[in-house]
């Protein structure tokens, strides 16, 4: 097997970063720049500062470009991302890499509530804690989670990956369709028509390459239990009522 990038050091190196300070430019001269990178062009590393909490910073970005966060960043950063390298000194808040098509997302601290919402690819690093939701109607992202992840995470997601190396919270995987779901620590409920799955070679194998990938070492991948889809949910049957 070929060895996974490690997507956590891809794009760092380089020319020196290009700096955007929000001290005194706006988030809308920001997105401006950034979304004006073509693939190709000289330019590709670029470092933001005094965020402080704005929201929206660095999104719709669809050329393979680095963008390092020096601080704190609000709802929706990196979101509709395709291609780029977005890391946050910080922590975010609602919606961060919501959206995402591609790329990678590094948030060092903790990230708000529905993190990776509908993202279709890429991956989502969070070495905090994720709130509420994390993973919401996930399409096909790889999702790392290093510490725990709130309630209802995983609600109604359709495929990807969500690694939880702490715990989770109330109903995860609520009416989970086809996304793998691996959790280390302790869940507090299952939501609807998730169950616990037995756990095989292929599915270590597969979180061992997605903690390659975010750059994640020393991991016993026997710890994780497997959760998914009891498919009973599909389509909708009387008998199953009770259950939504």
């Amino acid at each position: 097997m070929t060895p996974a990038p490690n997507l956590a050091t891809a794009g760092l190196a380089g020319p020196e970063a290009e700096t955007i300070d929000l001290g005194t430019d706006s988030v809308r001269d920001l997105n401006s720049r950034l979304q004006a990178v073509q693939p190709g062009a000289n330019a590709t590393r670029f470092h933001v500062l005094n965020p402080a909490g704005r929201h929206a910073l660095a999104v719709g970005l669809t050329a393979p470009l680095s963008v390092e966060i020096d601080g704190h960043a609000g709802y929706y950063c990196a979101g509709m991302n395709a291609l780029a390298s977005v890391t946050v000194n910080g922590n975010t808040g609602i919606g961060v890499a919501e959206n995402m098509m591609s790329g990678f997302v590094h948030v060092k601290g903790d990230a708000g509530a529905s993190a990776g919402a509908t993202a279709h690819g890429g991956m989502l690093l969070v070495e905090g804690n994720a709130a509420s939701r994390c993973g919401i109607s996930m399409k096909g992202i790889d999702i790392v989670v290093k510490g725990s992840v709130g309630a209802m995470s995983a609600f109604m997601a359709q495929a990807g990956t969500l690694i939880v190396l702490g715990d989770a919270g109330d109903a995860l995987g609520d009416s989970i369709y086809e996304a793998r779901l691996y959790v280390r620590g302790t869940v507090k409920s299952l939501g609807a028509d998730c169950i616990e799955k037995p756990m095989r070679d292929e599915h270590r194998a597969e979180i061992a390459e997605k903690l390659a990938a975010a750059g994640i070492t020393g991991v016993d991948v026997g710890a994780f239990r497997r959760y998914g889809s009891a498919r009973g949910l599909y389509n909708f049957h009387v008998d199953n009522a009770g259950a939504y």
